[in-house]
């Protein structure tokens, strides 16, 4: 217990799935965290549960794609907290489409606007403040398996977690040339129980409104034979926040039961 006590997190999309797991292991763990996402009702969930626990956390309204809600937010937590010490860059959409030729122009931008923009203005933003402290940091930012590999029906999104991927490496490099001690790293999830599914539900074949079979498609797919679960993702976004990763950078971290190595 207590691998980030003190700390001050910022997780983005916080309020479910992976999000909000990273959220309570945060906490669990000592952090005070703020939760920002646009379901609101679902991220005061995770701050009260996060408090029936013992733990710290408090939820704000999000909308990364902003830039001004972005400078609204670190300013928030400037006054409210006084320092910044890890940013988890997790908020996220996935858009499906059986052809890259039947995705609209705005879907793709959509996509792009979420996944890619708001971890820009997030490392933009959320930089100055941690650099204030003196005491380096974390910085993680949430890609993919697809952002290793391609997928048939995901071809925008995996285009949007590629981007993380080296736009991670990038910042990394820029952190170690200013020497302010701050670790830049992506978290690359594969076949994890999350409601993001859903929203591909529909995406494969046309008529097809179900979400996919997580099971299944682990059993033939993931060398492990099962899915993943947030805690999984958690635990390892967690271990980058921690000082027990102090000499890791430009990694990326691939937690994926085997996935992408098929």
């Amino acid at each position: 217990m207590g691998k980030v006590e003190g700390k001050v997190a910022l997780v983005t999309g916080g309020a479910s799935g992976i999000g909000a797991g990273c959220v309570l292991r945060l906490a669990e763990e000592g952090a005070s965290v703020v939760i920002t996402d646009v379901q609101d009702a679902k991220g005061e969930e995770v701050a009260l549960a996060v408090a029936k626990a013992g733990g710290k956390a408090r939820y704000l309204h999000h909308d990364t794609t902003s830039e001004d809600a972005w400078v609204e937010i670190i300013a928030d937590i400037e006054k409210t907290e006084g320092r910044l010490d890890i940013l988890v860059n997790n908020a996220g959409i996935a858009i499906a489409s059986p052809s890259i030729t039947m995705m609209s122009l705005a879907d793709f931008k959509k996509q792009q606007a979420v996944n890619v923009e708001g971890v820009f203005l997030g490392c933009k933003h959320a930089l100055p403040l941690m650099r204030k402290a003196g005491n380096g940091g974390s910085i993680i930012n949430m890609s993919s398996v697809a952002g290793l590999k391609g997928s048939q029906i995901l071809a925008g999104y995996c285009a949007t977690k590629g981007a993380v991927r080296l736009f991670s490496k990038a910042i990394a490099m820029e952190c170690g040339a200013y020497k302010d001690g701050i670790r830049v790293n992506s978290v690359h999830p594969g076949l994890i129980e999350t409601p993001i599914w859903l929203a591909i539900a529909g995406g494969g074949a046309p008529g097809n409104n179900a979400p996919p079979d997580l099971d299944a498609m682990s059993v033939q797919s993931v060398p492990l034979g099962v899915k993943g679960v947030p805690a999984d993702i958690a635990n390892g976004v967690l271990w980058l926040a921690s000082d027990e990763s102090r000499y890791v950078t430009g990694a990326e971290l691939v937690i994926d039961g085997g996935l992408s190595v098929r």
